[in-house]
Parts: C-alpha cells; sequence; structure tokens
C-alpha cells in the first residue's frame, strides 16, 4: 500500500472516535469489537438487541464499501483459506486472553489513561510487527 490519504485517513480516525463517545454517552458503554462479539455469542441475552446492531452496522459498512469503491476490496489475500481460518482463531484466542482487543485497548482504553491497556496496546503492536517480520521474511514462501 503506497498511496498517502491523510484527508481519508483523518476522516476514518474521526468517525471512530464519534463511534466511541456516541456508544459511550447514550450507552455507557465502551467499545471493544471482541467484547462486543463475545456478549452476543453469549448465553446472558442482556443488551444483545445493540450488539448485534453495532455488528450488523459494521458488516453494512463493509457492504457499503463493496458497493460504492469496490476496488477497495478487490486484492485477495496472499494467503489461503485454512491459514486465514488459523489467523482468525489466533486473533479471538488472543483477545479473549488478553482481556479485549485492540479497538478496547487502543482506543478506548488508552483514551481512558488505562494501565492495562497502554501495556496489550504495546504487546499488540510488538506482536503485529513480529508476526509481519515472519510471514514476510522468513516463511514468504511456506505459506502462499
Amino acid at each position: 500500500m503506497t498511496d498517502f490519504t491523510p484527508m481519508l485517513s483523518t476522516l476514518g480516525g474521526v468517525m471512530i472516535g464519534l463511534a466511541v463517545a456516541g456508544l459511550y454517552f447514550f450507552n455507557g458503554k465502551f467499545l471493544g469489537v471482541s467484547g462486543i462479539m463475545a456478549a452476543v455469542l453469549g448465553t446472558d441475552h442482556a443488551g444483545r438487541r445493540w450488539r448485534l446492531t453495532f455488528i450488523a452496522g459494521l458488516l453494512a459498512g463493509g457492504a457499503l464499501l463493496l458497493a460504492f469503491h469496490p476496488a477497495a476490496l478487490s486484492t485477495p489475500s496472499p494467503y489461503s483459506i485454512p491459514v486465514l481460518v488459523v489467523a482468525g482463531l489466533l486473533v479471538g484466542y488472543g483477545s479473549s486472553m488478553g482481556k479485549g482487543c485492540t479497538s478496547g485497548h487502543g482506543i478506548c482504553g488508552l483514551s481512558r489513561f488505562s494501565a492495562r491497556s497502554l501495556v496489550a496496546t504495546g504487546v499488540f503492536m510488538a506482536a503485529g510487527f513480529a508476526t509481519v517480520y515472519v510471514t514476510r521474511h522468513l516463511l514468504s514462501g511456506v505459506l502462499s
């Protein structure tokens, strides 16, 4: 990816900030996608409606992007379906183990000056850097 789009990036950041602030202001809840999804899949039905609405909004955003700007999603992943499934399961497990995901810790936790979120975000970033290095430089021929 070589396109530098500061205006679109800023707009995206503002929209995320508004979503976080809106959810907290109107619902008293912190935005963490893994927690929202875990609650939807769990047995406690309290608050399930707003969580399902939130997830539907995420999916609708992707559908709108595909409808109005299909080139944004036209590049297929260079990895096989089994590799992507394992990666998704590892992300879910890591979110559970870390008591939250990047959206919960990195956006909401850091804005609340949470020490736990600061550590978690540092670990997420370091793991991401290491994963990119390993997959692009050490395993590039194995995973494709």
